[in-house]
């Protein structure tokens, strides 16, 4: 019969398909330590109180205790400009932190103008405390924020940021 395969070569062939399908879906050996997320953003991106009151910086905690400031800090970044009708830069976000009690020394932020000078989409900001990172990110009107392991070289950010002078 030309034009048709033949009942066991196709099974084999739709096996195949499956079977390489299911091995790309694998991860690889060695699982590396899953952030931990922010559970305080709503779908509009700002925060949803939990409690009437604010969470206070812990000098000297770990990135996982000032995660509710860095959260609540940024969440009021963004509201502040939002009622200024403004998106807020990683000026406005690392300024806020560093009013808030982060070592602004122990910042990275990604520029706020792309390569081709656009306004970039989005801006990253991170601080490094206690041998983890708090790593925010905010664009197209949506705040998110995880505790992450430090890089091997030391930073919490991967590719260009830019020198926090402000």
């Amino acid at each position: 019969m030309p034009g048709r395969l033949p009942r066991a070569i196709l099974a084999t062939l739709l096996t195949s398909v499956v079977a390489v399908s299911l091995v790309a879906c694998t991860g690889g050996d060695t699982p590396s330590p899953a952030p931990v997320p922010s559970a305080s953003a709503s779908p509009t991106g700002v925060a949803v109180p939990t409690s009437g009151a604010a969470p206070i910086f812990v000098a000297g905690g770990s990135a996982a205790e000032n995660l509710p400031v860095f959260d609540a800090l940024n969440n009021a970044t963004i509201a502040s400009s939002a009622a200024s009708n403004t998106t807020p830069d990683g000026k406005a976000f690392t300024s806020a932190l560093r009013d808030g009690g982060f070592d602004v020394s122990a910042m990275q932020v990604t520029p706020d103008v792309t390569t081709v000078g656009v306004k970039a989409d989005t801006v990253q900001f991170s601080v490094a405390l206690g041998g983890q990172c708090l790593i925010g990110q905010y664009g197209f009107g949506e705040y998110h924020s995880l505790v992450a392991p430090l890089l091997g070289t030391g930073r919490c950010l991967v590719g260009e940021t830019r020198t926090i002078d402000w």
